[in-house]
């Protein structure tokens, strides 16, 4: 099980997501459009979400003290994007 935590429009949720190993940004991107638009999300449901709306945000993968698998989609930062 991976936890995919997803930054959009001031807003931050984890959801729990299967992944058949490695994925790519652009897969990570994809999968965070359909989730967000179906209501996947807690707290971020945006139904007319773009499909381009990740484009240019940042994946991050970490590796949790316990083995677990944590994806972070957030939008790039001036210092170190």
């Amino acid at each position: 099980m991976t936890t995919l935590n997803i930054t959009y429009d001031g807003m931050s949720a984890d959801m729990p997501v299967e992944l058949d190993g490695h994925v790519s940004d652009a897969d990570v991107r994809r999968i965070a459009v359909e989730v967000v638009r179906s209501g996947g999300v807690p707290g971020i449901h945006l139904a007319h979400l773009r499909d381009d709306a990740f484009q240019n945000y940042v994946v991050d993968r970490f590796r949790g003290p316990h083995g677990a698998d944590r994806i972070y989609l957030r939008p790039k930062v001036p210092f170190g994007a």
